[in-house]
């Protein structure tokens, strides 16, 4: 099984990169993040003809996230329950796989009170991981907006005292692997950057100036069927691309 997860950064601009993509690479489950969509735009007609069953939580321009599934999808499940508006996460069955594809708040600045939204919305998803049933095969992927250590940032002293790099995002990330998550681009490639996100501006991308911020977390189930997991920066390149590159996981299930 082939699970990817990418911030598009809008669907609607993306949508001839993200269908060739999906066509050349035919991933059996992709978690999307930044569809900037309403539900009556998306397009679920287009993905059952590239052989996709969809399930969309969306937000119009903002926010938006979905999961494309080619082995089945069931038992959708859209936000905390908790009366949040913004479409952040969404979670479903597929294949056998519980997946759910989250889009974390950005936070900001640390004096923002939208950074305090970002670590309370990072504590119920901690929560959700930790009432998971342990039974069932686990995926969370998607956009953190958390570089999970100095090895994950292009430069930590230029983010100095900026979020994304902050110790309480950090030790909120760290929570979920104690909840029993294993980051796993990380764990199979202990010393690469493995950048996920590059800025538009300055020639980021051709610089180098990456951050991982787009993380496949997986349950011990399975992380000991892991085969391997790696970045596609390819798909950062050309005309109009996402400032995200997919992350792609593979499982030998």
């Amino acid at each position: 099984m082939i699970i990817t997860t990418w911030n598009v950064n809008s669907l609607t601009a993306r949508w001839p990169r993200v269908e060739a993509w999906l066509v050349e690479n035919s991933p059996d489950v992709m978690l999307v993040q930044e569809t900037k969509q309403t539900d009556a735009k998306f397009p679920f007609a287009a993905l059952r003809a590239l052989g996709y069953e969809s399930a969309h939580y969306g937000q119009g321009q903002w926010n938006g996230v979905a999961i494309l599934s080619k082995v089945g999808i069931s038992d959708v499940t859209r936000g905390f329950g908790d009366g949040d508006e913004e479409a952040r996460i969404i979670g479903a069955t597929c294949g056998g796989v519980r997946v759910y594809s989250c889009y974390v708040p950005n936070g900001r600045a640390l004096d923002d009170p939208h950074y305090a939204y970002k670590l309370e919305w990072l504590a119920k998803l901690a929560s959700l991981v930790r009432s998971r049933d342990t039974a069932t095969p686990f995926a969370l992927g998607g956009d953190f907006n958390v570089a999970p250590s100095d090895l994950d940032c292009y430069d930590p002293v230029v983010f100095e005292g900026s979020t994304h790099v902050s110790e309480p995002e950090r030790h909120a990330i760290r929570e979920l692997e104690v909840a029993g998550l294993t980051d796993l681009t990380r764990a199979l490639r202990p010393d690469e950057p493995c950048y996920t996100w590059w800025d538009y501006r300055n020639g980021a991308f051709h610089r180098g100036w990456g951050l991982r911020i787009d993380l496949l977390l997986v349950d011990p189930i399975l992380f000991s069927h892991a085969v391997r997991s790696y970045v596609d920066r390819d798909a950062r390149k050309g005309e109009k691309p996402s400032d995200h590159a997919p992350v792609i996981g593979e499982f030998d299930l």
